[in-house]
């Protein structure tokens, strides 16, 4: 299956050798939920459904090898069906001519010929193959609602003033946003996910949370019993893993 005669975008690509460089197929990964997620922007997609199209599209290629299908034709399909799961139905024909745009900024939507045809029964035959290797669960708990809640608890606990200085909130919704270039969304479970972000926000601003030394436990835990540092430790280094590659990816 291809997608507008697109490359893999670097699947190909070999590792430099230099060392903690991202490996090939992450690069790619990078490279394709961007193009969700901005696709998903165009199609007025609500970010929970890409998020969810971003964690259909990981979930995906950790059950298929990456070379088997073109990513970028996956990632369609990918948007297709999430727009399906949260209740955000696309019209194939938007999701086509969004995605033309992309690769082809300033072209006029494609006619109805054999080619566009070609192409959206390429998107329903890939859908139909994503939901049988992922045996139809393609329903997920995303951090978005806990991180909701941990704001709101967190702004009651700090000051006004520290609040209203700081964008502690948007760069939160930014952190999570971002982490759905990579695979941190299998990886570790969503309130852990909210936490993290929202203490690697805190800690980019140099604010704390009042009584933090007096207290019984770290005001993390509070959101998340079984939360530990060391798990915090992981998801912000993955998170710095995914900033490192969009520095060094055009």
């Amino acid at each position: 299956m291809e997608a507008f005669g697109s490359d893999s975008g670097g699947a190909g690509d070999k590792a430099r050798g230099a060392e903690g460089r991202p490996a090939p197929e992450a690069r790619v990964h990078f490279r394709v939920t961007r193009f969700i997620m901005e696709a998903g922007v165009k199609l007025g997609m609500q970010s929970i459904a890409v998020a969810t199209a971003c964690t259909i599209y990981h979930k995906f290629f950790c059950e298929i090898n990456l070379d088997a299908y073109d990513p970028y034709l996956v990632a369609m399909s990918a948007l297709y069906l999430a727009g399906k799961v949260e209740e955000q139905h696309l019209r194939t024909r938007d999701i086509i001519n969004v995605s033309n745009r992309y690769f082809h900024p300033g072209s006029e939507p494609l006619e109805l010929d054999s080619r566009f045809w070609a192409l959206r029964d390429s998107i329903v035959q890939c859908e139909l193959l994503m939901l049988r290797v992922l045996r139809f669960q393609v329903s997920f708990q995303h951090p978005h609602k806990y991180l909701l809640h941990y704001l709101v608890s967190l702004k009651n606990w700090l000051n006004r003033y520290s609040w209203q200085r700081t964008p502690i909130s948007v760069t939160a919704w930014a952190l999570l946003r971002d982490s759905y270039h990579g695979g941190l969304c299998l990886r570790f479970r969503a309130q852990h996910i909210a936490v993290a972000v929202l203490h690697l926000a805190l800690q980019a601003y140099g604010v704390e949370v009042p009584a933090e030394a007096e207290a019984e436990k770290p005001w993390w835990q509070v959101f998340s019993d079984d939360l530990t540092k060391p798990i915090i430790d992981n998801i912000v280094s993955d998170l710095i893993q995914i900033y490192t590659m969009d520095t060094e990816i055009p």
